[in-house]
């Protein structure tokens, strides 16, 4: 049996805040919780960084470019990727020129996120850098990017460092850089 009092109570709280019966039923729990994890989603993916990503010819030579030429910190690898929230790579339209030598061998090693290299290129910006590109001719070593503003960025740093460059074609972006052992790199955009 309920006591007159709790239901009393109940009655008079019902009566000046009808709302608040409603939003204290499971149903009113449920939403106000999706609401949360709505609101929490989009502070999670809206606070990670912008992530470029380059594939490049030979990861040790991109490692001395990156890190030792244009002085690009370290990153740690954003918490996003841990989730499989990052973008494909989008290779299936690719020229095979932009491959390595067997594509065969791209397709059974597949990429995780946090995979290759993480730097950090600017403030919410990080640079991705995988392997995945064929050299260019000469041997040139190739760095591929799907991103017309990432090569212009990459651009700014090798201007910034008075590195050798010379840019081969504005659209789509394609320079070459060469680096303090005399080694020619070759940075190309793939537009889509």
């Amino acid at each position: 049996m309920v006591p007159a009092a709790l239901t009393i109570s109940h009655i008079v709280i019902g009566a000046f805040f009808p709302a608040l019966d409603g939003l204290l039923s499971t149903q009113g729990i449920m939403v106000m919780l999706l609401c949360a994890y709505g609101v929490a989603m989009w502070a999670f993916l809206t606070s990670a960084p912008k992530v470029y990503t380059i594939m490049v010819s030979d990861l040790d030579v991109a490692k001395g470019f990156y890190e030792g030429i244009l002085q690009l910190p370290v990153a740690d690898v954003p918490l996003h990727y841990y989730y499989n929230y990052e973008q494909t790579l989008g290779t299936a339209g690719l020229d095979p020129m932009y491959m390595g030598a067997s594509p065969t061998a791209m397709g059974t090693n597949t990429l995780q996120g946090s995979e290759g290299l993480w730097y950090q290129l600017k403030k919410d910006t990080q640079l991705h850098v995988v392997t995945g590109a064929s050299l260019g001719k000469k041997n040139h070593h190739r760095h591929v990017c799907f991103d017309k503003e990432c090569l212009e960025s990459v651009l700014l740093r090798v201007q910034s460092r008075r590195l050798k460059y010379k840019i081969r074609q504005e659209k789509p972006l394609n320079f070459l850089v060469k680096d303090w052992d005399n080694r020619v790199i070759e940075m190309v955009e793939v537009a889509n």
